[in-house]
């Protein structure tokens, strides 16, 4: 191509670039047509001598696009929720892949008489355990909920005041379980996940209202009958002879005297780790 005519294809194509991107900055700053910028002369130069005009000074309004106008909250990921759990047909009775290490459980608390004894008996011995607490109990007693928490022990739910289940119309289930978790998430900042129907008496609307709530329902392998207080010695030989790997323990930390479940723990515990278990609770 002779020499001359590529001169003139590069300053066109240099024109048209310039040319192009001139649009694109208007449109960006979104003038008006013909307007130059504030302080711009007409070859869009600064003008000679140009200062602030006297009076108010009209700014550059940028003009609204679709994309600005877009709530930024429409790109963000959704809040975390976790996934409720499956309706059950039935409670847990064991824990299942645990190793060699079993459950301790409390029931009907926290009551000031027996509960803080029991707190300090697991933390002699730095074990961990679940409790499942009455709404009315609970109210009353706040701090001892936040020390099981504070101590890593799991607080579940076990109705506001421990009625018999089945016998109740659903919105007095939906009450007894969702007031006692709505207090459990009050007090310690999140709801209880799994729950332990009052005598052990489930039925089908309790397992839906339960995981509609978030829980698990969870009941027991060993049951010590602590609370008929048969004595120390049998809620020993109870816990003692049930031991296996997986087995969750029924105790009482209220409902009635529990002298006898403290003096019971404070003997088995130590029992069971020295026979190499661990005492442990479900994983959230």
């Amino acid at each position: 191509m002779p020499t001359g005519r590529r001169t003139v294809l590069r300053i066109a194509a240099a024109l048209g670039a310039t040319a192009t991107f001139g649009a694109l900055s208007a449109d960006r700053l979104a003038l008006p047509p013909g307007a130059a910028p504030e302080g711009a002369g007409a070859a869009g130069g600064p003008a000679p001598g140009s200062g602030p005009a006297a009076g108010p000074q009209a700014r550059t309004r940028l003009r609204p696009s679709a994309y600005r106008l877009q709530p930024m909250t429409a790109y963000a990921p959704p809040a975390f929720r976790r996934a409720l759990p499956p309706v059950r047909q039935r409670p847990f009775l064991q824990m299942s892949g645990v190793g060699r290490s079993m459950v301790l459980t409390f029931d009907d608390g926290p009551d000031p008489r027996y509960t803080p004894e029991i707190l300090a008996i697991l933390r002699r011995h730095g074990c961990r355990a679940m409790f499942f607490v009455c709404g009315e109990m609970a109210v009353e007693n706040q701090d001892l909920v936040r020390e099981m928490a504070a101590d890593g022990h799991v607080v579940g739910n076990h109705s506001w005041s421990h009625p018999l289940i089945p016998k109740l119309r659903p919105s007095r289930i939906r009450d007894e379980l969702g007031s006692t978790s709505d207090l459990v998430e009050k007090v310690l900042g999140s709801a209880p996940r799994w729950y332990r129907a009052p005598f052990g008496a489930w039925n089908r609307l309790s397992f839906e209202i339960g995981a509609e709530l978030g829980m698990e329902p969870l009941a027991w392998t060993v049951d010590t009958l602590d609370w008929k207080e048969p004595g120390t010695d049998s809620i020993v030989r109870r816990v003692l002879d049930g031991a296996a790997p997986g087995v969750v323990v029924l105790s009482h930390d209220a409902g009635g005297n529990r002298s006898q479940s403290v003096a019971a723990l404070r003997r088995y515990l130590p029992e069971l780790i020295d026979a190499g278990y661990r005492i442990t609770v479900p994983r959230s």
